[in-house]
């Protein structure tokens, strides 16, 4: 018998987020009830523990066997397959849906629903995929796994205070994946804090003598802000490709802060 969001386990979402945030075949096994999509932002992080370890277990593998800079490309290239470049896309369109249309909102919320890519999405892409490349070789295979393991599920709770902070664009029925998220409760909100501080809250505890916590701690959420005023300002309102967009920003501003954090230790 179908059930309700008020009614549906705690495990049906965790099930649902796993389903919508990655290619895996879950829904071999069990397949949830419609409604319990609209929570799977609830446990974006959990998901980020799976697809971070995923990558960092390919990556840190890999450099045993492998000249590093494959590992880093294998490692980037396992995420994809395993989220099916959602965030990916997301971002695409992010960059296509901002890049010339002013603040001409119906525009850019066209543009966004659009599955052709742009000359901005792929520049965009490209940027992108370029500085996650170089900013993961850059440090060394060791630190860079674990900065992946913590840095995901940590950006991807920063990411979700985007449907807490703006209305969503569009309606179930006009929604690209026919979702639209439901804004958190506080039960909600502190699991989720807990899915995305405890990875990050253990890395910085480990590499203390090496990192300062405050930076990696608050410089994600500055670039949150901006971003979250920028799209304020453009839309009004979010989407799910502003989200993956989000994420994926806030997540590479996470590596560029700890390759600064480490390069300044060098050299003093």
């Amino acid at each position: 018998m179908q059930t309700s969001l008020n009614t549906s386990k705690w495990y049906d979402r965790i099930w649902a987020a796993f389903l919508f945030f990655t290619r895996l075949p879950l829904w071999r096994l069990h397949e949830p009830h419609r409604d319990a999509y609209q929570t799977v932002v609830e446990f974006w992080p959990l998901v980020g523990w799976l697809t971070g370890g995923i990558m960092a277990a390919t990556l840190w593998f890999g450099s045993l066997c492998l000249p590093y800079s494959v590992a880093v490309l294998l490692a980037i290239t396992a995420r994809v397959l395993l989220t099916g470049a959602l965030h990916e896309d997301g971002l695409a369109d992010f960059f296509d849906a901002f890049g010339g249309n002013g603040n001409d909102r119906q525009r850019i919320l066209e543009i966004m629903k659009d599955s052709r890519i742009g000359t901005y999405g792929v520049l965009g892409l490209v940027f992108y995929v370029l500085l996650l490349y170089l900013t993961l070789s850059a440090l060394p295979p060791k630190l860079a796994a674990l900065t992946i393991l913590a840095a995901d599920p940590y950006a991807k709770m920063i990411a979700s205070q985007l449907i807490m902070m703006l209305p969503y664009a569009r309606n179930e029925q006009t929604a690209k994946s026919h979702t639209v998220y439901r804004r958190m409760s506080i039960p909600a909100a502190i699991g989720l804090s807990l899915q995305g501080m405890l990875p990050i809250g253990l890395y910085l505890y480990y590499f203390r003598d090496l990192i300062d916590w405050q930076y990696v701690v608050f410089v994600p959420c500055l670039v949150m802000y901006f971003l979250y005023m920028f799209i304020n300002k453009k839309l009004r309102s979010y989407t799910g490709d502003c989200c993956g967009a989000v994420f994926l920003l806030i997540e590479l501003s996470i590596y560029l802060t700890i390759i600064v954090l480490t390069s300044l230790l060098q050299t003093s």
